[in-house]
């Protein structure tokens, strides 16, 4: 019994490339039929390339269905082999890594063409330092050279540029340093408005207690009664003090 088929999404910049890796899940799957391969397909075909394929799609023949949808709609997508040699001589490295654009230029290649050709197609890209660098090592694949060239690369960046990134992480963590920075002092200002507050409101109670609660001074307490001195008013002609003023007449 076949299991179902995973039928990867559709790669229109590589079809070639997409049609071997749902041949792969048929396999996998033990899909053989030739229709049942044709009707996988064309599900999994988005509408716009579906209809570089439509008079296939809506008449499909008889024998090799899947074939015929496979390579009228490669040849559609594809650039034919003599266009994509025209266009590995025209590349350029840009702002790939060394080792990117081998991989760009080999998608590009025949697979016939020797490993010889394609390094000289590939270094003649290069920085001319990096191309001198280069020179000197022997005996590695030509992947390996990549990663060379990669570091080569890398170590020969200019410090301005690895300056501006540091200085770019040192700006951003500063920033962040700054935010929290604010943020506590603002949180400190708030506790200190407050702390200020309390206190104001203790010391008025405070005021207020003691208002409340003071006592009557002696001197008030030994103010003249009916023109008597207060000892005069209470002991009378037995006092043996006096307070001025005082009318009291022995």
């Amino acid at each position: 019994m076949s299991q179902e088929v995973q039928v990867p999404e559709f790669i229109a910049a590589d079809p070639e490339l997409w049609f071997a890796m749902a041949e792969a899940s048929f396999y996998s799957a033990g899909v053989t039929q030739d229709r049942i391969k044709f009707g996988y397909i064309v599900g999994a075909l988005p509408a716009k390339y579906a209809t570089e394929v439509r008079y296939i799609i809506m008449n499909p023949p008889t024998d090799g269905a899947y074939h015929k949808l496979k390579t009228e709609l490669i040849r559609r997508l594809c650039a034919t082999q003599e266009e994509k040699n025209r266009r590995l001589e025209r590349e350029e490295i840009g702002d790939r890594k060394p080792s990117q654009f081998l991989r760009h230029l080999q998608g590009l290649a025949d697979p016939t063409i020797p490993e010889s050709r394609m390094k000289s197609l590939w270094m003649k890209r290069l920085p001319k330092s990096v191309q001198v660098s280069l020179a000197i090592v022997k005996d590695i694949s030509l992947q390996d050279l990549a990663v060379h060239a990669d570091n080569i690369m890398e170590a020969s960046r200019p410090p301005v540029q690895k300056l501006n990134e540091t200085a770019s992480i040192e700006a951003i963590i500063s920033a962040k340093f700054a935010q929290i920075a604010l943020g506590l002092n603002q949180e400190i200002a708030t506790l200190r408005a407050e702390l200020a507050t309390h206190a104001d409101r203790s010391r008025r109670n405070r005021s207020g207690d003691r208002s409340q609660h003071r006592p009557r001074s002696h001197s008030r307490s030994l103010q003249p009664f009916d023109g008597n001195c207060w000892y005069h008013w209470r002991f009378g002609a037995k006092s043996t003090t006096c307070r001025k003023p005082c009318k009291y007449a022995s």
